[in-house]
C-alpha cells in the first residue's frame, strides 16, 4: 500500500466559518467576528461545501439562507463544536492549574513510608486533584497503564525515565522478632543464615530475590531459605513481627518495630545500602501541573533538596 506523506485536511476544516455564517446569515459579519478576509470565509465555505457534497448556503445578492441540508448540518454541527470548544477550555485549564485525575503507582511498602503522612496535606492544598494511588509490587507500564508517574527504589527505574528523589539512601536491614530469636541463636554471619527461616521477596518478574549483603568491598547475595514468599515487604515485615522468620526490608519501613522492641536489628555491619526512592514519569517537554504540584508538595514534606534528572544519569553518580 503506498503511503501518504501529506496530511489530510480534518473533518472540521471550515466548519468555524460556517457556523459564524450560520448565524449571522452574513459573510462579512462572519469575517469580522473571525478575524479574516470575506473571500477568506467564501472560500472556506466552498471546500467545505465540495467535501461534503452538498451545497449548504443559499446565496443572492441581498441575503444568504441555509439549504435544507444546510440546516440539518448547522443543527447536528453547532452544538458539537460547542462541545469540542468547551473540550478544549478544559484541557487548557488542566494545563494551567493542578487539576483532574492524578494516578500513581506505587510498591505497597511505600504508602505507610511516604504517601500517608502527607495524603492529607496534598488532598486540602489540592482540592481540584483527585489523587489515585495504585499499591503494586509489579512494574507498570506508565503510558499504556493510564498513569502519570510511579514511585519506586531507584535501582529499579528505567534509564529513559526523569526520576526526582524522595528519599536518601537507606540500608536493608535484616530484622526478627525476640520470640523468634529465643528460639534460635541471632545470627552473627552471613553464612549463619542457612539455620534460619527466612522470609523472600517475590519480584515482579518472577524471580525469588536474594539477600544482598556488603562483606568489606565484596557485594554478597546469599540464597536463603523459609517457609514463607511474599511479593511486598510490609507482609515481610508483619511476618516477621509474628516471629515467622528473618526478614530483609527496607530499613525507613523497620524502624517503628525496631524502636518499640517488636523486632531486633540483625547483621548491621553487612548491610547494604540502596539508592533510595524515587519519583519517576515519563521525558516530557511540560510537566502537567498537578504532577508538578505532586512533586514539590512530596519534596517539600520529606525536605529532599534534589531536582529531577535523568535515572540514567542519576544511575551512573
Amino acid at each position: 500500500m503506498k503511503q501518504n506523506f501529506t496530511v489530510r485536511h480534518g473533518a472540521l476544516d471550515g466548519v468555524e466559518a460556517f457556523l459564524s455564517v450560520a448565524r449571522h446569515r452574513n459573510f462579512r459579519k462572519a469575517a469580522a467576528e473571525l478575524a479574516v478576509t470575506p473571500s477568506a470565509i467564501s472560500q472556506a465555505i466552498r471546500t467545505l461545501e465540495a467535501r461534503i457534497g452538498a451545497a449548504l448556503f443559499i446565496r443572492t445578492t441581498r441575503s444568504v439562507g441555509l439549504t435544507e441540508a444546510g440546516e440539518r448540518f448547522f443543527a447536528r454541527a453547532r452544538p458539537a463544536f460547542e462541545e469540542l470548544i468547551a473540550a478544549s477550555e478544559i484541557a487548557r485549564g488542566m494545563g494551567q492549574r493542578p487539576a483532574g485525575l492524578l494516578r500513581l503507582s506505587v510498591p505497597p511498602a511505600v504508602v505507610p513510608m511516604l504517601l500517608e503522612p502527607m495524603i492529607a496535606s496534598f488532598c486540602q492544598a489540592y482540592p481540584e486533584i483527585e489523587l489515585e494511588i495504585v499499591a503494586s509490587g509489579e512494574l507498570a507500564d506508565l503510558a499504556a497503564e493510564g498513569f502519570d508517574a510511579g514511585i519506586r527504589m531507584g535501582d529499579l527505574i528505567a534509564p529513559d525515565m526523569i526520576a526526582v528523589r524522595l528519599t536518601p539512601s537507606f540500608p536493608m536491614v535484616v530484622v526478627g522478632s525476640p520470640d523468634y530469636l529465643r528460639r534460635r541463636a541471632a545470627p552473627e554471619r552471613i553464612e549463619d543464615l542457612r539455620d534460619h527461616a527466612c522470609l523472600r521477596l517475590r519480584r515482579s518478574n518472577g524471580s525469588v530475590a536474594p539477600w544482598s549483603f556488603v562483606n568489606g568491598n565484596k557485594t554478597v547475595e546469599a540464597i536463603v531459605s523459609g517457609p514463607l514468599i511474599a511479593h511486598d515487604y510490609p507482609s515481610l515485615l508483619g511476618a516477621a513481627i509474628q516471629g515467622v522468620g528473618l526478614a530483609q526490608v527496607p530499613g525507613p519501613i523497620a524502624e517503628a518495630p525496631i524502636a518499640d522492641g517488636r523486632l531486633q536489628a540483625l547483621l548491621g555491619r553487612f548491610a547494604v545500602t540502596t539508592p533510595g526512592v524515587f519519583l519517576y514519569y515519563p521525558e516530557r517537554h511540560q510537566v502537567l501541573p498537578k504532577l508538578r504540584a505532586f512533586i514539590d508538595h512530596i519534596r517539600h514534606s520529606g525536605d529532599t533538596g534534589t531536582s529531577p534528572q535523568r535515572a540514567g544519569r542519576r544511575k551512573q553518580n
